[in-house]
């Protein structure tokens, strides 16, 4: 086997190892499964290109982006080293060029995407060709509910077994969470030596801000950039186009990315991005993953990321040349909500929801932090650090206060009604603000009520915001985004613990006016579990949506919280195909609860007079089913008769006689006809 230090030196040209390949690449060359964490720009692809070179047959790389392989292939050939991919973006020649070299035995590494593994052939064509060893990149994509899931790395696992070799897995972000997933789908949940150098980019300067006037606050960070390469990470497509316009009219050079655009055209935009230099990229998250340009001096998020695993794995395509690079996030109330309601109407069983949730807090908690950032980021992996100097709170300290009363008030809320609302309905209560929700429950009597005046909403807001960084509290995707207290909280309750909050985040405004929203904060959460299943149907139907129902619709049920079909039916945009199609269904996401069976002769009478009449009828029949002495012999109306009766008009005992005949009219006939003229 060659020398991994010669190969280092004649094919690489590097002197030495950066700290932690070496060992990485000696477990890999001699057979070992693998799993090496390491930060963005630590050398990941050193670690499975030179094993490829010291053993024999082929090392097959799976790697999610068909730029990426592209540039790898390309710099390895500039190297001497005999590289090929098979993408869907290969030309027929490429293509042959590379089952040419396999044939001839020539290849020593080839690189395909996931999605290839689902082609008929490709295990037969692996093993022909001798390959001895799967390198999989961006590990972290095999996780189901991982920020870039990517379902066909769930067949990698299937690969390993059938080709019977070793795997070596390579991610950049992986918590404990996501490396149980990969320990079980890629190595049968037996754990491979695992290699963790660290999550540290201490190269990166790190800044979070409150949304005051967003466009500014990103143009006005631009220009003190004015010439470097950067990349503006948005939330939504429009917003990447805008925001691209308004650098470009603001002189910088700047294009947008996103999912939408034609193919050609995103390529266009890569290709320039790794050729230009001081381009500006706006992009959604569809660009980045596996970027391989060292010097992208900053990266900036118009809107709050996903995760604090997006987030990191966002910034760090900043300074992988190890120079000096600085990052910017902005953050708003809006923000959260959105990233809540994705979380909401996601198809993932309710743990990973909460524990998305829980994600999701940790960024908040990063964004509301009252220490140095990078300590607080590095503690989410695991890792402890010492203040790093070069985040925006080692540069100025935040403006702090004992925040122990005001948490506990908020938490007695939450539990004295029953953890059964939002942060909107629980503010009402804390503020003294007795509207109509408010009194119909009754909580305008309970203790709590108003024992937080000292607080106006927007600073409510920002304690809840910080509660939740704090992870003391949760929102609860089965009860509609109610938060639920976590086990950090009780200490405080019960006066064991204090806590400490920031001042500033309670002064500072956010994005200037009022936000327009089509729904109020306290209904959102039910809107999002409304959209969810209304996107479920959707899709086993194979019908746009609002097929299923417009957004008016869902958003009356989730204001009006329908509790019964008749309810259901009043809102606007249920016919009677509608009810009878999904009435229960989306009944019971309202309710929290399976809705109890009804009779679809009465679901077709929902909304309607002659529904109340029939349930009428039904209660008659009921207690004159044996009679007025209860020893008759049992009878009873059938569910179309009853039907008939309730949608009478202006009946008589002949008419009903006409209807029921004889026994029945003798039996009910009194009763049902008071009945009808009562209604």
């Amino acid at each position: 086997m060659p020398q991994a230090s010669e190969l280092l030196s004649d094919v690489f040209g590097f002197d030495a190892f950066r700290p932690g390949q070496g060992e990485i690449v000696d477990a890999v060359a001699t057979g070992m499964n693998a799993l090496a964490i390491m930060p963005t720009g630590g050398g990941k692809s050193l670690c499975y290109q030179l094993p490829a070179l010291m053993r024999d047959g082929v090392t097959v790389v799976i790697s999610p982006l068909i730029a990426l392989m592209r540039d790898q292939v390309r710099a390895l050939r500039e190297a001497g080293v005999e590289a090929g991919a098979l993408t869907s973006g290969n030309t027929e020649e490429e293509t042959a060029a590379v089952f040419e070299a396999l044939e001839a035995g020539r290849l020593k590494l080839l690189y395909m995407a996931p999605e290839r593994l689902a082609a008929a052939g490709t295990v037969a064509l692996l093993r022909r060709i001798g390959t001895s060893l799967i390198a999989v990149d961006e590990a972290h994509c095999v996780s189901q509910w991982g920020h870039d899931f990517r379902p066909d790395y769930l067949r990698i696992g299937a690969l390993r077994q059938a080709l019977d070799i070793p795997l070596a897995a390579f991610t950049a972000t992986a918590d404990e969470d996501t490396r149980a997933e990969i320990f079980e789908r890629l190595f049968d949940g037996v754990a491979p030596v695992v290699f963790l150098h660290g999550f540290d980019r201490p190269n990166i300067h790190l800044a979070f801000a409150v949304k005051d006037s967003p466009r500014k606050q990103i143009l006005s960070f631009a220009e003190a950039r004015r010439g470097q390469s950067g990349i503006v990470y948005c939330g939504t497509r429009a917003k990447t186009e805008s925001l691209a316009r308004a650098l470009s009219e603001s002189g910088h050079s700047a294009c947008h990315y996103h999912g939408g655009m034609e193919a050609e055209a995103r390529r266009i935009v890569e290709r320039r991005f790794q050729t230009e230099d001081g381009l500006i990229v706006v992009a959604t998250v569809a660009f980045g993953m596996g970027v391989d340009k060292p010097d992208i001096r900053w990266v900036a998020h118009a809107d709050l990321p996903k995760s604090i695993e997006a987030y990191y794995q966002e910034i760090g395509r900043a300074g992988r040349d190890g120079a000096a690079a600085e990052t910017l996030t902005l953050f708003g109330p809006e923000d959260i909500r959105f990233r809540r309601g994705q979380i909401d109407e996601s198809p993932a069983p309710s743990e990973r929801r909460l524990a998305d949730h829980g994600r999701l807090n940790a960024l908040l908690g990063l964004a509301e932090a009252l220490g140095c950032r990078r300590q607080q980021l590095l503690g989410f992996f695991g890792e402890v650090s010492q203040p790093c100097k070069n985040c925006d709170l080692c540069d100025s300290a935040p403006d702090l206060f004992d925040g122990t009363e005001a948490v506990r008030k908020a938490l007695s809320a939450m539990l004295r009604t029953g953890e059964y609302f939002g942060a909107g309905h629980l503010i009402d209560i804390l503020t003294g603000t007795a509207t109509d929700k408010i009194r119909q429950r009754g909580h305008d009597a309970l203790p709590t009520f108003g024992v937080g005046r000292e607080f106006d909403r927007r600073q409510w807001q920002a304690i809840f915001r910080q509660m939740m960084g704090r992870d003391l509290a949760r929102p609860d995707a089965e009860r509609h985004g109610a938060l639920r207290m976590t086990d950090h909280a009780r200490p405080i309750l019960r006066g064991e613990a204090e806590i400490t909050l920031r001042r500033d985040s309670l002064a500072q405004t956010g994005s200037r006016g009022t936000v327009k929203t089509l729904i109020s904060e306290e209904d959102a959460p039910l809107l999002s579990a409304l959209k969810a299943k209304r996107r479920a149907l959707a899709e086993a139907a194979r019908v746009p949506a609002y097929v299923i129902f417009p957004d008016r619709t869902l958003i009356e049920m989730a204001e009006t919280r329908p509790g019964t079909l008749d309810d259901m039916a009043r809102i606007s945009g249920i016919g009677a195909t509608k009810l009878e199609r999904y009435g229960q269904t989306f009944l019971s996401v309202v309710t929290g609860a399976a809705a109890d069976p009804v009779h679809p002769t009465r679901r077709k009478l929902a909304g309607r007079t002659e529904g109340e009449i029939y349930d009428r009828l039904q209660e008659i029949q009921a207690d004159l089913a044996r009679g007025k002495t209860g020893t008759d012999k049992p009878m009873s109306c059938s569910a179309s008769l009853l039907a008939k009766v309730a949608s009478l008009r202006g009946a008589d005992m002949g008419a009903l006689e006409r209807l029921l005949g004889d026994r029945r009219t003798e039996r009910f006939g009194t009763a049902f006809l008071e009945a009808l003229s009562d209604m």
